[in-house]
């Protein structure tokens, strides 16, 4: 476990004006219109990072490449309308939970009592249900100290059907050495799952501009958890040597994906979770993955705390939604990595618990790092 951060955050004194304001405090600009805020962090090396309250959501991140130009490489939309209507609503950016992943069937049980979720991903429940972090307005503070803002949410006892009243805290920190930090914290009042995980797409070409299947992946994982034809993991964890899904050496994406093989044909592609390597060091910060694009130079590690990881390569675009750009986003032209506890844990006895208890605190941190080379 990793010790908590305690992080001191102040009441923003806004300025009204055109019923928006904007304002800077620690070097954090602040912008608010009615309930949802709109944060943009920005460190020595130019890197800036816009997120708002709204799903706790990543809209963007400009990055250098080798050149020194910079780009964005999230997926997303410059405008909240986009997000509330967005067709097949694909987690741009947002803190996914009460459980991020899928829970086969919509149920579980906790000390003999059956609790049932919605089944919005039949005949399983995904990312928190119909309503789930994504989709809720949280509350935001600045850090009084470094380029740092704090999300917090209270969800509620049987809020989409999870028991408890689960207190959660999500702070973004932007460091000088271009890492985004995320780190999380929730307590509970009553027994419950979590897992929760941040579901940013990445181009490292920049957003709208094509697929990412030259982009290099290394994953730091030896096995990974097969699922079914509804995408729930079996309970087995079978090593990835000599299958499409060895990523051990960086490897294009595009390489091995349309190989024949019963799980890619499953996750129309690769949408599944990784055992990460931890090397004995089970809950503290370790690395899981690195991407390099070849043609910007641009290279991203994750390091992370968590058990797993989720890669998903972007298989369910199909070009009808368009990002900041303009452009449309083609079939697999984004990825994501989500560092996570495995999918449906709370019904894999085999799998670490995703049960927080209330004597307990669920800390959980995964760092993003850009470079070019």
């Amino acid at each position: 476990m990793i010790a908590r951060r305690t992080l001191t955050v102040f009441s923003l004194l806004f300025a009204l004006f055109a019923g928006q304001t904007l304002q800077q405090a620690a070097a954090v600009e602040v912008e608010t219109s009615g309930d949802i805020q709109y944060y943009t962090l920005t460190n020595q090396q130019g890197l800036k990072v816009k997120l708002t309250n709204f799903g706790a959501i990543i809209m963007s991140i400009m990055v250098p490449d080798r050149n020194g130009k910079l780009g964005d490489v999230a997926l997303g939309y410059d405008n909240m309308a986009s997000y509330l209507n967005a067709v097949d609503k694909p987690y741009f950016g947002a803190i996914v939970g009460r459980y991020g992943n899928r829970i086969a069937k919509g149920k579980f049980v906790i000390a003999g009592s059956e609790y049932s979720l919605a089944i919005n991903n039949p005949p399983n429940s995904l990312h928190g249900g119909v309503i789930g972090f994504d989709k809720v307005v949280w509350t935001g503070k600045v850090a009084d100290e470094g380029e740092a803002v704090v999300l917090s949410y209270l969800s509620k006892d049987g809020e989409e059907g999870y028991p408890g009243n689960l207190n959660c805290q999500v702070t973004y920190t932007l460091t000088d050495d271009n890492e985004i930090v995320v780190d999380y914290l929730a307590t509970t009042d009553k027994a419950t799952p979590i897992n929760l995980t941040q579901h940013t797409y990445f181009n490292l070409k920049g957003e709208g501009n094509g697929n990412i299947l030259g982009h290099q992946l290394m994953l730091n994982a030896n096995r990974y958890t097969p699922v079914n034809e509804t995408l729930i993991p079996t309970g087995k964890t079978p090593e990835v040597q000599g299958t499409p899904f060895d990523f051990t050496k960086p490897k294009a994406i595009g390489k091995d994906i349309n190989k024949e093989n019963e799980q890619l044909t499953f996750g129309g592609g690769y949408d599944h979770n990784w055992v990460l390597d931890k090397g004995g060091k089970t809950g503290e910060l370790t690395l899981a993955a690195k991407v390099y694009e070849p043609t910007t130079g641009r290279q991203l590690e994750i390091s992370t705390t968590e058990p797993g990881i989720q890669f998903y390569c972007g298989n369910f675009l199909d070009g009808r939604l368009k990002g900041k750009s303009g452009k449309p986003y083609v079939h697999r032209g984004g990825f994501c990595l989500e560092t996570q506890h495995f999918p449906d844990s709370p019904n894999q006895p085999s799998f670490p618990s995703t049960i927080l208890q209330p004597e307990d605190e669920y800390v959980s941190q995964t760092v993003f790092k850009f470079s070019a080379k």
